[in-house]
Parts: structure tokens; sequence; C-alpha cells
């Protein structure tokens, strides 16, 4: 096992740069993951990492060697793939065993690691069977098995669950995390699910358009947003954004004034605020709705809303054509159109600058 550490990445491809000067340094054992939308480099970052396509300038190293030039196979790092990449007429057990035969491994040696790796991952009575006679969940911890079996450096993962239903991605995210936790190898994991990078990552790494936007712990960018790119990826249902005014220390947002936190100068801001925030009832700030569309899930429900004649409300999520939204936990109706009492606790309110878009408190 072994850190990483990426100082100075960057990638063109021509005139193009997708991959901006990206830096990280990773502890031995450690789970990163990397996330954002379609083609904000973090896909790029890997393949990088692994080998796979050459940096145009920066320095990788795994441990204390330097891996920048090297060829895959010399790296000692494994990869998992979203599409398992298994040998089809090879049996469970000779596809995990693969690259110890590569290797040239002793025969007897590969089939007690083979047996003691199928062990962990619950496909030891799979070994005989071929990957066509498997689910989707079973090959994906038979690819995991062929990683994990060589004793890598380190592991890299590409949107190993993209392929997997709802229920499936669940359960197999949750023996990831577990299989991680007893094997301790230093993981970075890709993914553009960011409650995959949320419920798995020690650290997660946020990007847009190749940069990092921020690096920190679940918890952390959960509660303290950099700006509002985070604030708005982080979170299900995403953050409401609302532009209001601070005059005198004072804030104004949906007809009501209360202090704003300290340190905010006077002018427009915009406020995030999260939609389980927002509760029914007498609170800190009150402000009146009607619902524009009402989504149930049994023990909660998805409150929209428009902004409507608010001082100084409008929201960054039109394209949605929803409104505002209201994350409620209430298991009685809630009918389109009637009036409801929504509240909020102001020291729960996130700002922004309506220019640099970072986080003012």
């Amino acid at each position: 096992m072994a850190g990483i550490s990426i100082q100075n990445v960057y990638k063109n491809y021509g005139a193009l740069n997708v991959l901006k000067e990206f830096s990280l340094d990773i502890a031995d054992g450690e789970f990163v993951v990397l996330v954002g939308p379609s083609g904000c480099g973090k896909s790029t970052m890997l393949k990088i990492l692994a080998g796979l396509e050459p940096a145009s300038g920066g320095k990788i190293l795994i441990g204390d060697r330097d891996v920048t030039d090297l060829a895959p196979g010399d790296r000692d790092i494994a990869m998992v793939f979203q599409n398992y990449a298994l040998y089809p007429h090879l049996t469970v057990g000779q596809n995990i065993g693969f690259g110890l035969k590569m290797r040239g491994t002793p025969k007897a040696e590969i089939d007690k690691r083979v047996r003691e790796v199928a062990k962990i991952l619950a496909v030891d009575h799979l070994l005989e069977r071929r990957p066509k006679a498997l689910s989707g969940g079973q090959r994906q911890r038979v690819a995991l098995g062929r990683a994990i079996v060589r004793e890598p450096r380190a592991f890299l993962m590409d949107e190993p669950l993209s392929n997997l239903d709802a229920k499936l991605r669940v359960h197999t995210r949750a023996e990831i995390s577990a299989l991680h936790k007893r094997i301790g190898v230093t993981t970075v994991y890709v993914t553009h699910d960011q409650i995959e990078a949320m419920t798995m990552a020690d650290r997660v790494v946020i990007m847009r358009d190749g940069v990092i936007q921020q690096i920190a712990d679940p918890d952390t960018l959960f509660a303290r947003p950099a700006n509002l790119f985070v604030a708005g990826f982080i979170g299900s249902p995403g953050m409401n954004f609302l532009r209001a005014t601070v005059e005198g220390g004072r804030l104004t947002l949906f007809g009501q004034t209360f202090d704003a936190p300290a340190g905010v100068g006077a002018g427009e801001v915009i406020v995030g605020i999260r939609p389980e925030h927002l509760a029914l009832g007498q609170g800190n700030v009150t402000f009146t709705v009607k619902p524009v569309l009402v989504e149930s899930l049994g023990s909660e429900k998805y409150v929209y809303f428009e902004p409507g004649a608010h001082a100084y409300a409008a929201s960054r999520d039109e394209e949605r054509g929803k409104g505002l939204i209201a994350r409620i936990a209430h298991a009685g109706p809630i009918r389109e159109g009637e009036e409801l009492t929504l509240s909020f606790n102001a020291s729960e309110i996130h700002l922004f600058d309506t220019k640099t878009e970072k986080a003012m408190n």
C-alpha cells in the first residue's frame, strides 16, 4: 500500500485544455472520490493516474516512486471499470487469478489467493461458473476480486456501479465501502453520482470544467460549501438560491428582515437555503407560500413553490420549471394551491458573492 501525490498535472488536447493544474495528496489507505458533471475532467485524471493517458505536464508519485512516465503495468495499481471487462471464456476463478498467472505466480499460490479473495467477496461458490451465468452484482464482485488478488499499492475505480440497477447499486456501494475498511488499500474512485461520493469517501474532490472546486470530507462539503457550484451540486434535492439585499447588517428575504451573518457588507447577495432546512409552521424566519406541485415519498414530501413577489427573490433553478423546493418530513396531506406557512433558521442559510460566487459565511 502507498499514498499518492499528484503534483500540478494538466492535460491538453491540442489547444483544448481539459484538465487544469490538478494537485492532490492522498494518504496511504485513504478512499478519495472524484466527482462532478460529465466533461469535468475526473475520468481524464483517473486515466492519467493509471497511465492510460499521458499527462501534458506535472508529476505523479505512488509512495516515493515517480510513475509519471511509466506504463500502466509498471505502476503497481489495479483498475476496476464500469463494464467489468471479464473474459467470457474463463471461469470466475480463472478471471480472478488471471493477473497472477500473467505474472508467473505459482499455481498453488494463485489457487490459495483466489479462494481467499473469493470468500471475502462471497463469490467462492461461483468459482467454476463463467461470467454469462452471473448477475450484474456478481460480475462486479469478480472484477473487484481480480483487482484485490494482485495486492496492488492502489485501486482506481472508474464508475464501477453505473451499470447496476438502483437497488443493487446501493447494496454494492456498501460492499465496496466495507471491503475498503477491511483491506485498507488506497483508493481513487470516479463517479458522477454525488450520493456515491458522499456515502463512500473519506474525502471528496469536486470538479468543474477541469478545475478542482473543493476538497473536503462529506460533512464539510454539505455544511460549508466553498462556492455556489458546490452548494448546488451537493445535496438532494439541490439547494435553493435567491437574491437578497444586506443593509445596515440586516438581510431582507421573503419580505422578512433579520440579522445578516457577521462580516457581510452591504449590497446584493445570493442566499442559499437547503430544502430540508425549510419547515412547516412558525420559526425563526416565517413566510407563506402556495405549492405549485407536491411530490409524496411517503415519509416526506417535496413541496415546490414559486418565489412570487417576495422581495429580492429569484430562483436559480428555473430550468426545472418547478420553482423553489422544500423537503418536508410530513405524512399528512398537502394540496397544491393551499396556503402554507414555511420557516427556516437564519443560522442555516448560506451567502454567496454575486460576482465571484464564493461563499461569504
